[in-house]
C-alpha cells in the first residue's frame, strides 16, 4: 500500500504558510491607516494660538471684527484718550494780562493756557479770588457776568480768557485791600492756580465794591 502520510503533511504545510502570510498583510494594511491623516471626527483643533501640548485654543482668545485692523483699532483708542474731557487744573497755566481800563472800570483778562501735550477743552466760567500772602481770601467772590457760554477747544499751547472787571476804587469809594495774589480755578476743577496779583488795590467791600468775571472764550485777550 502507498505511503500517502508524505503529500498530505506538504499540503496542510502550504496551506498553513499561505493563510499566515494573507494575516500579515492584513496586519500591515491596517498599521498604515492608523499613522497616516487622522479621521476627519477626531482632527485637533485649529488655532494660531492654540497649546501645542494640548492642541486646544486658549481660552479668550477672538476673532477680530469683519474688517477692523487690530493697530487701526488700537490708534483710534490711543487718540481719544488724548483729544476727549476737559482740560484739568494740572494741565493749564494762568496768568493776568495788562488792565485795560475805561469809563471807571479796571479790566484784565485772566487766561488759561493748555501746557498738556493733549487737546482738552473748557467751558463756562472760571472761579477766582484774592487772597492775601497768607492765603486768606480779601472780599467776597467775584459774580457772573451775563453771557452764553461756548465749550473751547485748546490744543496744546492755544489760550482761553476771560475778563475780570471792578470800578476803579478811586471813584467808587469801595473799601479796598492789596492782594497777594488771583486764584484762578478753572471750569469744573476744585484746585486753583495761583497767580502773583501786581495790579495794586481792589475792592474788598462797601459800595461799588463787586468784581465780575465773564465766561471763557478762545484766545488771550479783547
Amino acid at each position: 500500500m502507498a505511503d500517502t502520510s508524505q503529500p498530505v503533511r506538504r499540503t496542510a504545510l502550504l496551506a498553513s504558510a499561505v493563510a499566515l502570510l494573507a494575516l500579515v498583510t492584513a496586519c500591515g494594511s491596517e498599521s498604515a491607516t492608523s499613522s497616516g491623516t487622522p479621521e476627519p471626527s477626531r482632527a485637533a483643533p485649529h488655532s494660531s494660538s492654540a497649546d501645542p501640548g494640548r492642541g486646544t485654543a486658549t481660552p479668550g482668545d477672538t476673532a477680530p471684527a469683519v474688517g477692523a485692523a487690530p493697530s487701526d483699532t488700537a490708534g483710534s483708542a490711543s487718540a481719544s484718550a488724548r483729544t476727549d474731557g476737559r482740560c484739568h487744573t494740572s494741565e493749564l497755566r494762568a496768568a493776568v494780562g495788562r488792565v485795560d481800563p475805561g469809563a471807571g472800570q479796571r479790566n484784565f483778562p485772566v487766561v488759561l493756557t493748555n501746557a498738556s501735550e493733549r487737546t482738552c477743552t473748557v467751558y463756562g466760567y472760571p472761579g477766582a479770588a484774592f487772597v492775601d500772602a497768607s492765603g486768606k481770601q480779601l472780599g467776597p467772590d467775584p459774580e457772573r457776568a451775563p453771557g452764553s457760554p461756548l465749550k473751547v477747544t485748546l490744543t496744546p499751547g492755544e489760550s482761553a480768557w476771560a475778563g475780570l472787571s471792578f470800578s476803579s476804587p478811586q471813584i467808587s469809594g469801595a473799601r479796598t485791600a492789596t492782594p497777594a495774589a488771583l486764584l484762578v480755578t478753572p471750569p469744573d476743577e476744585r484746585e486753583p492756580l495761583e497767580v502773583k496779583w501786581t495790579a495794586g488795590e481792589v475792592p474788598v467791600g462797601g459800595n461799588e465794591s463787586s468784581v465780575h468775571v465773564t465766561a471763557l472764550e478762545a484766545g488771550t485777550g479783547p
